[in-house]
């Protein structure tokens, strides 16, 4: 490695290279949700196929993707991320709202029996 690079950087390619490092390897805290337009839509990162999808939080395709990403085990994340920005953006569109309705259409229960 380069003599010119950082300590830091040194050290989390070093981690990232560790004995038995199979899958993914996450350094940080990984955000599913990354909200834009005042919460009327979001990013959602996948971790499944790597995609970044833009969508509107009350449309269709916004619940299906949830679905997808709680039938891989990724829902109580996914889920507890919403409920941070229901309690952290209060003055953004509803958070509460928008976690109702997915636990309406079933989507974190598709996890329970996917386990």
């Amino acid at each position: 490695m380069a003599a010119n690079t950082s300590k830091t950087a040194r050290a989390s390619v070093k981690a990232g290279q560790g004995k038995g490092a199979a899958g993914l390897s996450v350094l940080g805290e990984f955000k599913y949700l990354i909200p834009l337009n005042g919460g009327k839509h979001v990013y959602l990162r996948n971790l499944t196929d790597g995609k970044t999808l833009h969508l509107a939080t009350g449309s269709e395709a916004f619940t299906e993707a949830v679905k997808a990403l709680a039938a891989a085990g990724h829902g109580e994340k996914i889920k507890a991320e919403i409920e941070g920005l229901a309690s952290s953006l209060p003055a953004e569109q509803g958070w509460d709202t928008t976690l109702k309705s997915l636990d309406e259409a079933g989507v974190f229960a598709a996890e329970a029996v996917a386990a």
